[in-house]
């Protein structure tokens, strides 16, 4: 507005003022002490001027106040008392000043309305108070930019309401409590530039979470270098759609897990990642990783589970062949590289990797003679004939694949297997939704599903907590692969991983799924 000067103390006269609003002008000086007569203000707006001093401990008799805002002026000392006993108030904000002190110690348990409450970009300190947890109705937390100590109070779980969560750029240390996974509603959670150097376990895994869509990688891990005892990062199912940082290879050596499937990270796999050399599992499945495999991945010489299924790797920038640098990973056990733009030929390398127990590339464009030494020396040839072609799947789609004369192509038309990432299964039936529930069997349910391109198809996913389910997925692949009948509905294609094993078939409107697909018929 273009107003300045001083708040002169007559304005108090004014008995029947409900709101004062005088944002955005060139206001300076102090609160007059005889704002605490407007008993009737319900909203006070002071927010981008040039307020100081110390705010008035008169506002602390405004009883029917709801709305306080004194953001972006410099205010400074600490805030007075009697606004955290407004039971009325229902909006706080007093970020960007110069307020010092603490938080009172029993700071929510006047403020049953409160909804919001951001006094970020102070200098505020001590601890978290646990009687934050009382604030039920909060929405949004905003105490980023502060000196405040401690530890984030579990009582934080009782914030049932909360969505929006700052409280980046503090001191805060030890562990993030596991009570955070239970804030429902929660939307946005900002930790960074803290000191949670004792924090050994971070798992966001399974939410709604995003990335800030002004960065274009996935800058949260970098806050988390400092975290030298950190073991285990586990983010996956989330929907980050950033790249992952070259700066993942300064997180600390002591990381044996790192999880980031199914979150829609793009981009290629960093060279640094190689840096992380104490890691057991990787998984990064479920992407849209692209480039060539990284031969750095080759110094996880401890790695026993890597997952990198469903991405596009090696991408657009491969010009010769696929690159396999896993032949030293003595102590892998488990190998996922299904569903991708892999091609060339499975190289013997492998062989060396004795202790390899699931081993899935299918759904590439790989060819020529697999392994027969190492893990693949007692598989049988009728285990590739059928298994390759309908679980493993080479992608022998245009493909020979040749072990001696064990693997010769079977006399009846070539096998062709649409190809289907596993995020397309879990979308087309709304994340296993009751509501496309179309079957249940003792081992198995059946789900309706309507893929991107309108193809509806029915998914029949094997309880793998049964004892058993596995051999009847293995066994339904069989008879399905190797009979026709009227009855049988076509295989579109399989899903077969550690999580999920999963038929895809031709969706019968007017059938029960269950009597035809039973392996005992």
């Amino acid at each position: 507005m273009g107003l300045g000067g001083i708040i002169v103390k007559e304005i108090c006269g004014l008995s029947f003022l409900r709101s004062l609003i005088i944002s955005d002008n060139n206001f300076h000086g102090f609160i007059p002490n005889e704002m605490g007569k407007l008993s009737q203000l319900r909203e006070i707006d002071m927010q981008y001027n040039e307020l100081s001093g110390s705010i008035s401990t008169s506002l602390g008799f405004l009883e029917n106040l709801e709305k306080l805002n004194l953001s972006y002026n410099r205010f400074n000392g600490d805030i007075p008392n009697g606004i955290f006993n407004l039971s009325s108030l229902i909006e706080v904000n007093l970020r960007n000043n110069i307020l010092s002190g603490s938080l009172l110690t029993d700071i929510c348990y006047n403020l049953p309305k409160i909804e919001m409450l951001r006094i970020s970009m102070n200098q505020i300190g001590g601890n978290i108070p646990p009687s934050l947890g009382t604030c039920t109705n909060l929405k949004l937390l905003s105490l980023s930019y502060n000196n405040f100590a401690g530890s984030i109070p579990m009582e934080i779980e009782n914030l049932s309401m909360l969505q929006i969560v700052y409280l980046g750029a503090n001191k805060l240390i030890g562990n993030i409590p596991n009570e955070i996974g239970n804030l429902s509603a929660l939307v946005y959670l900002d930790l960074d530039r803290n000191s949670f150097i004792e924090l050994r376990l971070l798992n966001f895994d399974g939410n709604q979470l995003t990335n800030d869509p002004s960065m274009l990688e996935l800058d949260f891990l970098i806050s988390l270098i400092n975290c030298r005892q950190l073991k285990d990062i586990r983010i996956g199912t989330n929907s980050f759609d950033g790249m992952l940082p070259r700066a993942l290879g300064n997180l600390s050596a002591s990381i044996q897990a790192f999880t980031t499937a199914f979150c829609g990270i793009k981009g290629i796999i960093p060279n640094e990642i190689g840096n992380m050399s104490n890691l057991i599992e990787l998984r990064i499945g479920g992407n849209e990783l692209t480039g060539i495999i990284p031969d750095t991945l080759g110094q996880l010489t401890k790695v026993q589970m890597l997952r990198l299924n469903d991405n596009k790797l090696p991408g657009q920038y491969m010009s010769t062949f696929a690159i396999w640098p896993f032949g030293n990973l003595i102590a892998l056990q488990n190998l996922d590289l299904s569903q991708n733009n892999l091609y060339g030929v499975i190289p013997k390398s492998l062989e060396k990797l004795e202790d390899l127990v699931y081993f899935n590339v299918s759904f590439n464009e790989l060819s020529g003679e697999i392994p027969n030494g190492g893990p693949f020396k007692n598989l049988p040839a009728d285990f590739f004939r059928w298994k390759l072609q309908i679980v493993w799947s080479f992608s022998i789609q245009g493909h020979a694949m040749q072990r001696n004369t064990l693997l010769s192509a079977p006399s009846t038309s070539p096998i062709t297997i649409k190809r289907i990432p596993y995020y397309e299964v879990l979308n087309a039936t709304n994340k296993f939704n009751e509501g496309n529930l179309i079957g249940i069997d003792s081992i198995d349910s059946v789900y309706r599903g309507i893929f991107s391109d309108g193809m509806i198809a029915a998914i029949k996913v094997f309880n793998l907590d049964l004892e058993g389910a596995n051999k009847s997925f293995d066994t339904e692949c069989h008879i399905l692969c190797n009979i026709r009948h009227r009855n049988l509905d076509k295989v579109i294609t399989s899903c077969s991983n550690l999580d999920l094993k999963a038929l895809v078939l031709e969706y019968m409107p007017n059938g029960n799924f269950n009597k035809w697909l039973s392996s005992s018929n």
